[in-house]
């Protein structure tokens, strides 16, 4: 796979983007502050063949950026009160998008304190509503290049995390879907207590090598 700057990357199986998408950092910059978090949750669907994607009942005016350039972000209202961050990935024309359900804190605490609303930490970022709200991130940052760092909203390299720490399960909220895609395991995380090792040795790995 290529860089996360290159749009190339996104144009892996939306499967694949998931998975490698896990440890890597997004980031909001909002009048010059930097607001971020690495990713710890992503689901993946992937085109009109799969029966939870957006794109099962084809091409529509709201999923529209499904079907265009991978890489860029895909950010739509639902519930009448909830925006949720997706990235598309697969080639321009072949609907497939990522869906960030859950990141860890980093840049920016206390905004995304604020912008909880006196929640625990706990429940900071621990949903795909949750983050969105955390991030301020709305239907104005839809259609943007995550993959571009001069983009204010983004995507850039963060830390590795090893296949022993990745844990898999079926999508989330996908009831509607019929069989296999209700049970296909694409949805991908990290547990957030297993995450502050993984800091932790890339804190030590940069402080050997300064």
């Amino acid at each position: 796979m290529h860089s996360f700057h290159e749009p190339d990357f996104y144009e892996c199986p939306a499967r694949d983007v998931a998975r490698a998408l896990l440890g890597q950092r997004i980031v909001h910059t909002i009048n010059g502050q930097r607001i971020s978090g690495y990713i710890l949750e992503t689901e993946a669907y992937d085109g009109e063949s799969d029966g939870a994607c957006h794109a099962r009942s084809g091409k529509t005016a709201r999923n529209a950026p499904l079907y265009g350039s991978p890489g860029f972000s895909y950010v739509y209202f639902t519930y009448g009160i909830h925006w949720l961050l997706n990235v598309v990935a697969r080639p321009k024309n072949e609907p497939a998008g990522v869906l960030f359900r859950a990141i860890f804190p980093d840049e920016g605490v206390e905004i995304i304190r604020a912008n909880r609303g006196g929640q625990k930490r706990k429940n900071w970022c621990n949903g795909p509503a949750k983050l969105t709200r955390a991030l301020a991130v709305d239907g104005k940052q839809n259609l943007l290049p995550l993959y571009d760092s001069k983009s204010p909203l983004h995507i850039e390299p963060g830390i590795t995390v090893p296949d022993r720490l990745v844990r898999t399960s079926p999508r989330i909220g996908i009831d509607y879907a019929h069989e296999p895609w209700k049970s296909i395991k694409w949805r991908f995380f990290v547990d957030e207590k297993d995450f502050p090792s993984l800091l932790k040795e890339k804190n030590n790995r940069c402080r050997v090598n300064l």
